[in-house]
């Protein structure tokens, strides 16, 4: 299928700013599409199964494009426009608006929304999907957006510290410089939504705790935001006890990829296990993402995708 386009009369600052230097932004939805672009000034010439779809994207762009847009913005963009599409509002109500020093934040994906909602509406949640569909940032947000409203007392942060199929060794330093780089994730989104200096300031009056999840046994954490991070990594008895550490006044939120298991191999992962012992507690929500809410580059849902096939032995061999 081939698809042409035309902006007339040209606005050559706009034309600029739709196609980036070098026409990397062109390079994003050539990638996101499966689509060859190929432009002659203001005329678009595009080929692929999906270049009328493709043409839709560039004319939105276009549109949009006042000011400079970056690679990211062309991604993301990407995400809402796929999801306009398909007749979804971002803006539909009942979603919460979650407060953050970004502004107001919403879910850019349905599933995105529905895991806000089910953060607001539950005391458990566990957000359970692949890499980049905002698990880990939006459960961050949740809790930030609690925390400015009095909800909470205390953001609590937890992560297992297993290595990523490699053995770190010896690592220099105290405790916190030790845990450090396991924890790194989400500290990163904590200066992303509420600053350096304020995260600074309410780690200081430990209003804010990063913690590996081999040192929470024995507590009772009262009015506090807890999330378990990377819990696929984790054992089945260390997802036990951490759920067991919730107090009064709390929320908790579990994320993972249980495709991503970083555990030996003869050692059964704990968010695998948890779905079976508790789906049907009252109180506690599943929450699955799929590869269409990865907001990353669009390379990255194609990778899942993949990785999927791939893993999925055909029915034949099955049956076989």
């Amino acid at each position: 299928m081939i698809e042409h386009i035309a902006f007339t009369p040209v606005d050559n600052l706009r034309l600029q700013n739709l196609c980036g230097a070098l026409d990397d932004n062109l390079k994003q939805i050539e990638t996101a599409l499966d689509v060859a672009i190929s432009r002659r000034n203001e005329r678009f010439k595009i080929v692929g199964n999906r270049a009328r779809e493709a043409a839709q994207v560039i004319e939105s762009f276009y549109l949009r494009a006042q000011r400079p847009l970056e690679v990211e913005d062309i991604q993301l963009g990407l995400v809402e426009l796929k999801r306009s599409t398909l007749g979804q509002n971002g803006q539909e109500a009942g979603v919460p608006v979650l407060l953050t020093r970004k502004g107001e934040l919403r879910g850019r994906t349905p599933r995105q929304n529905e895991y806000i909602k089910a953060i607001a509406e539950h005391d458990i949640t566990f957000g359970i999907g692949p890499a980049g569909t905002g698990k880990t940032y939006l459960a961050v947000a949740c809790a930030v957006d609690a925390m400015e409203r009095d909800a909470v007392k205390r953001i609590i942060l937890v992560r297992p510290a297993v290595e990523a199929g490699e053995k770190l060794g010896f690592l220099p330093g105290d405790l916190a410089q030790k845990v450090d780089p396991y924890l790194r994730p989400l500290y990163d989104a904590l200066y992303d939504l509420m600053g350096f200096d304020r995260v600074s300031k309410l780690f200081e009056k430990n209003l804010i705790e990063v913690a590996p999840l081999a040192y929470m046994r024995g507590r009772t954490l009262n009015q506090a935001f807890i999330i378990l991070d990377e819990a696929q990594n984790t054992t089945p008895e260390q997802m036990k006890m951490f759920l067991t550490r919730i107090g009064f006044g709390s929320k908790a939120v579990i994320t993972g990829d249980i495709t991503q298991i970083d555990l030996a191999r003869h050692q059964k992962s704990g968010l695998v296990e948890v779905e079976r012992i508790l789906a049907q507690v009252r109180g506690i929500r599943f929450h699955h993402f799929q590869s269409d809410d990865v907001v990353r580059h669009p390379l990255v849902q194609k990778i899942v995708d993949a990785y999927d096939r791939w893993q999925q032995p055909p029915a034949k061999e099955e049956s076989q």
